[in-house]
């Protein structure tokens, strides 16, 4: 395996549009790093350059010590897995494993030897002689994983594997891949657009929005300490609430919106009491608003979600939607003011002209 070394890379099309503006950062040998942003983002633009299908317009990309920026796909000692199977109809499973192999010469025993290798780590020895027409969809994305895993190669290349796939073979497909890159030892870089896989797979995940990279950390420290509004949006299922207010300190702190109401905020802690009387974007996580008596703050009740181990409870205050995560039991009605409070240690304070996070 080895490491991946982006320094400035940049992709500028022909018309001007940029793809991705000057991404810098390194995969580390070993590492499963992902590649995350909605559309557009220039998030498959910059795998698809580390492969070697999308020219370099800047900057240097280099594969283990190697500059890579001119070498041809076919030389930079990858293996890429697509969003569409792309298994030959015809063929059979083993056949399908072995095709890549046959067409770099290698000999029949050391195919043979590398297919039944493969088949074990990802369970597919029964399904060996199978066509893929014969395969769920599940099975068929563990083929085009094992096509990519014979290939032994230098790093593994995901672009968004698990879309086709219904919900619960995504999340079953996404602990396959966790559990293959611990059994390997992999370097891998995975792009997804679903925010959960990016948390639940990456070891580090890149954000990226509009060919930038917003913010590049460990999942629990871009949830936590997100570095801008984009990122504190994004992360996060249901994602964060944002209320636009007045810090005010008076015998606390408090969050005093447009339309007059006032958030207590529990604490003053993470909060600089240069901040008193600055508009912000204030940002609470779901979990964050809790449930509290003869509390001023009490967002009226639209929608209650109860999904089993939590309650989902969507409120409106003023233009301000609201999510809260609460614990099942007594729940609220549709209609009812439900009062909330937060604690300020949970607060995140954005600046209002540059989303940036404010730092105390």
């Amino acid at each position: 395996m080895a490491k991946v070394e982006l320094d400035d890379v940049r992709k500028v099309y022909p018309n001007g549009y940029v793809g991705v503006a000057g991404a810098s950062f390194e995969v580390a040998d070993g590492e499963l790093l992902v590649l995350v942003g909605p559309s557009g983002c220039g998030k498959s633009t910059l795998l698809r350059m580390i492969a070697g299908l999308e020219s370099i317009s800047g900057g240097t990309l280099r594969i283990g010590e190697r500059v890579v920026n001119d070498i041809a796909p076919k030389e930079r000692d990858i293996a890429m897995v697509f969003q569409s199977y792309a298994l030959y109809p015809h063929m059979s499973v083993a056949e399908n494993l072995a095709f890549g192999l046959k067409l770099r010469g290698h000999g029949k025993d050391a195919i043979q030897a590398r297919v039944d290798e493969a088949a074990k780590t990802l369970e597919l020895d029964a399904l060996l002689d199978r066509k893929p027409g014969q395969l769920s969809g599940g099975q068929r994305q563990r083929v085009a994983l094992g096509r990519a895993l014979v290939r032994n190669p230098q790093v593994f290349l995901l672009d968004e594997p698990l879309s086709n796939l219904d919900a619960k073979l995504r999340m079953s497909m996404r602990v396959e891949i966790a559990r293959l890159h611990r059994q390997l030892g992999a370097t891998m870089v995975y792009v997804t657009h679903d925010q959960i896989e990016a948390m639940t797979l990456g070891q580090r995940i890149v954000v990226l929005d509009r060919g930038e990279i917003q913010q590049i950390d460990t999942p629990m420290a871009l949830y936590e300490r997100p570095a801008n509004l984009f990122v504190a949006t994004f992360l996060g299922s249901p994602g964060m609430n944002v209320l636009r207010g007045r810090l005010l300190r008076e015998d606390g702190w408090a969050l005093a919106l447009e339309d007059g109401t006032r958030l207590p905020l529990a604490g003053d802690i993470g909060l600089s009491p240069a901040w008193a009387g600055r508009e912000v974007d204030a940002g609470i996580r779901p979990e964050h608003l809790q449930r509290a008596v003869d509390e001023p703050f009490a967002p009226v009740v639209e929608v209650v979600e109860p999904v089993g181990s939590e309650v989902f409870v969507n409120l409106r205050q003023g233009v301000h939607p609201l999510i809260a995560r609460l614990p099942p039991g007594d729940l609220p009605t549709p209609g009812d003011a439900l009062p909330l409070r937060v604690e300020a240690a949970h607060l995140h304070v954005f600046d209002i002209e540059t989303g940036r996070r404010l730092e105390a």
